[in-house]
């Protein structure tokens, strides 16, 4: 089983990552997409974070109806500060059939080369790539990789901090998000 793995802290998820998600999941070679929850880093204080576990529930809801999406706490339980290739580590030997692959936008690889032993990823993993509006441009070494697939996902501009920001002013954000997690964020009260 190859599974695609979507890092982001989902504060909160919203239907851009689900559309995302649920394009490659129907349009790549992908079989599962994990939505990995980043937990907070215990040395750093956000108060706009909310828990890993409110988080984590969020992606739950949003990603119930999905039979090929699912949520994913794998990053919960190592160690802090955790670095991707750690993480990789860890499934590779938890999951020795599956084969991983990184799912980022535009916006990451352009970065990558920054990344805590990124040749290795790049020497193990497949990327797939979708489309984000950024300044700058991709290293030359990963325009033609063999391992980096550019997918031409729909381009969703839709950010957490906005959806977060626009709750605080009292605006009504409900089509940004699934149901299932508009209802638990009105609920609990997040965000205001």
């Amino acid at each position: 089983m190859k599974i695609g793995l979507y890092f982001g802290t989902f504060n909160p998820i919203h239907i851009g990552h689900l559309t995302i998600a649920n394009h490659l999941a129907e349009h790549s070679d992908l079989d599962q997409i994990w939505f990995v929850v980043t937990p907070l880093s215990p040395f750093k204080k956000k108060s706009s974070l909310l828990d890993n576990y409110q988080r984590l529930e969020m992606v739950h809801l949003a990603t119930k109806d999905y039979d090929k999406l699912r949520p994913s706490d794998i990053e919960f339980g190592l160690k802090q500060p955790n670095y991707t290739i750690d993480t990789l580590t860890y499934l590779f030997e938890k999951f020795p059939n599956y084969e991983f692959a990184l799912i980022m936008g535009e916006d990451n690889l352009k970065s990558l080369h920054k990344w805590k032993n990124y040749e290795l990823i790049l020497e193990n993993h497949d990327i797939y790539v979708y489309p984000r509006l950024s300044e700058g441009k991709v290293e030359t070494e990963f325009s033609d990789h063999p391992r980096i697939h550019h997918v031409s996902a729909p381009i969703m501009e839709l950010s957490s901090t906005f959806i977060r920001n626009s709750i605080k002013e009292g605006k009504n954000v409900r089509p940004m998000l699934p149901e299932h997690v508009w209802k638990y964020l009105d609920e609990m009260n997040f965000y205001r």
